[in-house]
C-alpha cells in the first residue's frame, strides 16, 4: 500500500504544505500569502486565525493536486519561523494577535532582564541573546503591558505548537522551537530552569511539556479531521524549527555542512555537536538527532523581506506586466539589477529596514540608502538591497570562521530569494567561497514531511535526506569581485556604526512624537 507524508511550515510572510511519497518524490505543495500587521513602529503581527485558516486550505489544495488517497497520509509534522509567540486561553482560542520574530516592541523588558538577571546568566543558559526578543520577553511585556488581558493567557504557544494544538487536542512544544523561549529555557537540558522563571515573575503552567523533534505527539482529532481531510487517527510529530526542516530538505545533516536561505529573514545555519555556543548568534536543537545536535542560525531581519517591499511599494509597473503577461515581479526587478556592476556604481544599503538581528542585536537600526545620486536607477537600488543582505551575512560568517568550526563547502543555497541566480552570485563573490543550489526546492515543508516520515517510521533515519538532496548550478567566486566587495564591506561597517546613536535618536523622537498625537486626539 502506497504511503505518503505531510508537511506544513509558518512563514513570516505565508504558509506552506507539501505532500510527498515514500520515495521522497514532490506530488502537491500549496502555498497562502497572510499579511504582516504593522500597528505600532517596532510591532510585528500576523492574525493567529489565519494560521488554522491556512493550514485546511493548503492541506486540501494538496489532496486535491495530488488525488491521494488521504487514509494513506502516515504522519504530519509541522514547523515555523522563530521566535513567535501564540498567547491562547483555556478552550486554545488566541489572545491577541500573534507576534511573528519581527517584533522589536519589548526593549524595556530587556532591559530589565539584563539588570535583573543579567546576559552573562542568561547566555550560559540558553545560549543565545535576549536581545532577539525571544518569547519570553514577549509574555513580560503583556504582563507589564496588558496585565487583564495576560490573566487569560493559559499557554505561551508556537506557530507550530499552535498548529499542533488543532491538529491534535494538546498543547505541546518541539525542544528545537522551545530554544526560542529564551531566557529561562536551558538548551542543553531541553527544559526550563525554574529559579529563573520564578524571579522574572512567570509561571511555569504557562507552557506546555516539550517533546523531541522526532517523537509523535498525538493524532488528528475528529474536529480536525473534518477541517483538513486528513483522517481522524493520523499521527502528529513534535514538528521543528523552520530553518532546521530546510536543513533536512536540502541534506544538511552533517557536522559542518552549511544551508543558506533567502526568505524573509536571510540566514544561513551550520550543524554542529558543540555546546560551545557562538554569543552573537541563535542557536537551537536541529530536527536532526535533536537531543545532542544543534543548529546555529546567524540571522539578518529582513532578507528576502526586502525585495517583498520593493515590489510592493517601487515595482507597480513591474506588478502590473505580471498580471498581464505572467512574468514575475520578481524576475523583472532581478534583470534591472543584473545591469548594474557589482558595487552598484557607489550606491550603498544597510538592511535593517525592521532592526537587526545577529551580530548586531539593535532593534532600533533602520534601512539606509547611501551615496543616492540622479544617475542612480531602480536597478540600482534593487542590487544594493542585494548586496547589503551579502554584507550583513558575511559579517556573521566571518565570526564562525574566527570560532575554527569545521565548515564543510559548498554552501548550499534553498530557499526563497536563492532563486535569483544573481543574488547567489553576489553571496558567492563576497564569501568568497563555492556554493550550490538545491534543485528540489520544496523547502520547509518538505522537510517537514521527510521528519515526519522518520517519526512515523517510512524512513529509518535522515540518511534519506542526505540521499534524496540534489544539487545544481555551481558557482566559484570572482577574486576580483571579492576584492571590490571588501572595499564596500568595511565601508558598510563603519556607515553602521556611524548612525548607531542616531537610530536610537530617531526612535526616541518617533515615540515622543506618537505620544503627541495620543494626547491630541
Amino acid at each position: 500500500m502506497a504511503e505518503y507524508l505531510l508537511g506544513l511550515d509558518y512563514g513570516t510572510g505565508g504558509g506552506k504544505a507539501c505532500l510527498i511519497d515514500a520515495e521522497g518524490r514532490v506530488l502537491a505543495y500549496a502555498f497562502r500569502e497572510y499579511p504582516i500587521i504593522i500597528q505600532h513602529p517596532g510591532w510585528s503581527e500576523h492574525d493567529p486565525h489565519l494560521y488554522w485558516k491556512v493550514a485546511c486550505e493548503v492541506i486540501q489544495e494538496c489532496i486535491a493536486k495530488s488525488k491521494v488517497n488521504p487514509r494513506q497520509i502516515r504522519g504530519i509534522a509541522v514547523s515555523s519561523a522563530l521566535p513567535n509567540l501564540v498567547m491562547v486561553d483555556r478552550d486554545g482560542n488566541p489572545v491577541h494577535l500573534a507576534y511573528n520574530l519581527m517584533d522589536r516592541r519589548a526593549t524595556k523588558e530587556v532591559a530589565w532582564l539584563k539588570s535583573t538577571i543579567g546576559e552573562e546568566r542568561m547566555f550560559a543558559l540558553t545560549g543565545n541573546p535576549v536581545d532577539d526578543h525571544p518569547m519570553l520577553v514577549n509574555l513580560l511585556w503583556e504582563k507589564n503591558n496588558r496585565p487583564e488581558s495576560f490573566r487569560k493567557v493559559f499557554q505561551a504557544l508556537t506557530v507550530d505548537g499552535f498548529i499542533n494544538f488543532k491538529l491534535t487536542g494538546k498543547f505541546t512544544v518541539n525542544i528545537g522551537s522551545a530554544a526560542f523561549y529564551g531566557v529561562a529555557w536551558d538548551i542543553r537540558r531541553h527544559k526550563f530552569n525554574e529559579d529563573v522563571l520564578h524571579e522574572i515573575g512567570l509561571s511555569k503552567d504557562l507552557f506546555p511539556p516539550a517533546f523531541s523533534c522526532e517523537d509523535v505527539i498525538g493524532e488528528v482529532t475528529e474536529e480536525a479531521s473534518k477541517a483538513t481531510g486528513i483522517p481522524q487517527g493520523t499521527p502528529v510529530c513534535a514538528g521543528a524549527v523552520d530553518f532546521c526542516v530546510s536543513c533536512v530538505a536540502s541534506g544538511t545533516t552533517a557536522e559542518g555542512d552549511v544551508q543558506m536561505n533567502l526568505g524573509t529573514c536571510g540566514n544561513f545555519g551550520i550543524v554542529h555537536k558543540t555546546t560551545d555556543f557562538l554569543r552573537e548568534m541563535l542557536v537551537c536543537p536541529h530536527a536532526v538527532e535533536s537531543r545532542t545536535t544543534y543548529v546555529t542560525i546567524p540571522t539578518t531581519t529582513t532578507g528576502g523581506q526586502l525585495l517583498r517591499y520593493v515590489r510592493d511599494n517601487l515595482a507597480h509597473f513591474e506588478v502590473e506586466v505580471e498580471k498581464i503577461l505572467g512574468v514575475s515581479a520578481y524576475d523583472l526587478l532581478n534583470l534591472e539589477a543584473e545591469k548594474v556592476s557589482p558595487g552598484c556604481d557607489g550606491l550603498l544599503a544597510l538592511p535593517y529596514f525592521m532592526g537587526e538581528r545577529s551580530p548586531l542585536w539593535d532593534p532600533y537600526a533602520r534601512g539606509v540608502i547611501f551615496g543616492l545620486s540622479l544617475s542612480h536607477t531602480k536597478g540600482h537600488i534593487v542590487r544594493a538591497l542585494m548586496e547589503s543582505v551579502a554584507y550583513a551575512l558575511y559579517h556573521n560568517f566571518e565570526i564562525v570562521q574566527s570560532a575554527g568550526w569545521k565548515i564543510n563547502l559548498p554552501i548550499v543555497f534553498n530557499e526563497g530569494g536563492a532563486r535569483s541566480r544573481l543574488w547567489r552570485q553576489i553571496i558567492t563573490d563576497v564569501f568568497n567561497v563555492p556554493t550550490v543550489f538545491l534543485k528540489n526546492r520544496a523547502g520547509a515543508p518538505y522537510g517537514g514531511a521527510i521528519l515526519a516520515g522518520v517519526a512515523c517510521g517510512v524512513f529509518p533515519n535522515f540518511q534519506i535526506a542526505k540521499k534524496l538532496a540534489e544539487y545544481v548550478d555551481p558557482l566559484e567566486p570572482s577574486s576580483k569581485n571579492h576584492k571590490l566587495y571588501r572595499e564596500y564591506y568595511k565601508l558598510y561597517r563603519r556607515l553602521y556604526e556611524h548612525l548607531k546613536e542616531d537610530f536610537r535618536e530617531l526612535a526616541r523622537l518617533r515615540e515622543e512624537h506618537v505620544r503627541r498625537e495620543e494626547v491630541s486626539s
